[in-house]
């Protein structure tokens, strides 16, 4: 299999990335190429579209789907909007983004995957589509003569094999023939332990065209964290989209499961993706984030200032899920608050020691089971509002912002209610998409409030 992946990956690298009909026949006949999957990210961040052979993808022939793909919950379930696609279920058209040609390495036959963006049949961008809302926030950037910078960390468990949703989650067996245990960060033997998988990752991630910057061991049992190199904030997005179902397919390899859930396990660390975000002058490419003395500048602190004011309103975008609170509490190594702090992990929002030129804010709120292309619109959103309107920043926290009050919403339903009064966010984002985005999450809350849990039936069944 080696061989014939890194013989792949030697192909779709060698040249530029094929533009035309004829450019892709001849790729495909060289690399004899039998199917490309046509794949678009949900709400969720859950990938979507249609399989079609590969010389019927090379005619770059119009295809469609439904709108009605952005009108459904994590379960499934349709959500009644006042829309009349809704209704209708009109189609919209997969428009393919060359530049995202890759290869599908754990595809039984020779398979590309491209990521589309969509259109209305007028030409007009879907406003639902996670891809374009990003778009649209990098847009007010653009028109200032500002590129944002960003680069995400991501958390992931391994776990065994769960095929009963009533059981708890485990760690899987590594290579010892023993269960991982937590509060092992750093270690290297807890990364050597599931090197199989680990070298699984890197071998598809090569094949992808995707570069690796460091991976770690975090703090809970099985947990893992993958950070990848800085770059544009959409390049970024594809990346994180991609490397989930790699990650998940590299697992899966080897009998376990990855997950990104925010909390899957009692009694360990959740997981999260931070974003390190900065800014660089598109005419000079130099970071505005410091001035020419290396000094910090005021739209680095207006930008700092727009994420503290924004986040509790934005925090339904990026801890999406009702389990995603239970990540957010006192005493779990995650965030609780919008205080920031150069170089304290407590804080949501930390300013890493670097130099100048490199200035940066980290945003550590951000939970591992957000859309990626909408966890980092909403971040670039609150800080671009905080650019434009000169929001200055509370006075830097000192100390342990673990042990501080709460400055976060404590589960989904608060979170909507803030979000649905962050008429500026909307703005920036999009208002058809956030309230979309209210409308589906709201009936996530609703599906949820339908189903007992164990610990109720544990103790409530018999006690009260």
């Amino acid at each position: 299999m080696a061989p014939k992946m890194a013989n792949f990956a030697e192909l779709l690298s060698s040249a530029p990335k094929p533009q035309t009909s004829d450019e892709l026949r001849a790729l495909f006949k060289k690399g004899r190429i039998d199917e490309v999957e046509c794949v678009v990210p949900d709400i969720a961040g859950v990938a979507r579209g249609k399989a079609m052979p590969a010389a019927k993808f090379s005619s770059l022939n119009p295809t469609y789907l439904p709108i009605s793909i952005f009108f459904q919950s994590i379960t499934g379930e349709y959500v009644e909007v006042e829309d009349e696609n809704y209704w209708t279920e009109k189609d919209i058209q997969l428009i393919p983004d060359l530049n995202t040609l890759r290869a599908v390495p754990w595809a039984q036959d020779r398979t590309v995957q491209v990521i589309h963006d969509l259109r209305y049949p007028s030409g007009e961008p879907v406003e639902y589509a996670p891809r374009n809302v990003l778009r649209r926030v990098l847009s007010y950037f653009e028109a200032e003569g500002w590129q944002p910078v960003i680069a995400p960390e991501m958390e992931f468990y391994l776990t065994q094999k769960n095929i009963d949703p009533d059981y708890a989650l485990e760690p899987p067996v590594g290579r010892s023939g023993r269960q991982s245990v937590g509060k092992q960060a750093y270690s290297m033997m807890a990364v050597d332990e599931y090197e199989s998988v680990i070298e699984a990752i890197y071998e598809f991630a090569e094949v992808q065209g995707m570069e690796i910057d460091t991976v770690i061991q975090e703090g809970g049992a099985a947990q893992i964290e993958i950070n990848l190199l800085h770059g544009h904030p959409l390049e970024l997005a594809d990346q994180v989209f991609v490397f989930k179902r790699l990650i998940r397919e590299a697992a899966f390899r080897h009998d376990c499961y990855a997950t990104f859930m925010a909390k899957p396990m009692d009694n360990e660390p959740g997981s999260a993706m931070h974003i390190h975000q900065s800014m660089i002058d598109t005419k000079t490419g130099k970071n505005i984030f410091s001035d020419d003395e290396g000094n910090e500048t005021d739209l680095f602190r207006h930008f700092l200032g727009g994420q503290q004011y924004y986040m509790p309103a934005a925090m339904c975008l990026l801890a999406p899920y009702v389990n995603s609170y239970r990540r957010l509490v006192v005493g779990s190594s995650a965030p609780i608050n919008v205080e920031w702090g150069v170089d304290n992990r407590s804080v949501g929002l930390r300013v890493p020691n670097s130099p100048p030129e490199a200035r940066r804010i980290e945003n550590r709120i951000v939970g591992a089971d957000t859309n990626p292309y909408i966890a980092i619109a909403a971040c670039l959103a609150a800080g671009y509002l905080g650019m434009r309107d000169k929001i200055v920043p509370r006075a830097q926290f000192s100390g342990d912002a673990y042990d501080a009050s709460f400055g976060l919403p404590r589960g989904l339903l608060e979170s909507l209610t803030e979000f649905k009064d962050a008429t500026a966010l909307h703005e920036i984002l999009g208002p058809n998409f956030s309230e979309l985005y209210r409308l589906v999450k709201a009936h996530e809350f609703e599906e949820f409030m339908q189903v007992i849990s164990p610990w109720e039936r544990e103790h409530l069944l018999l006690t009260v």
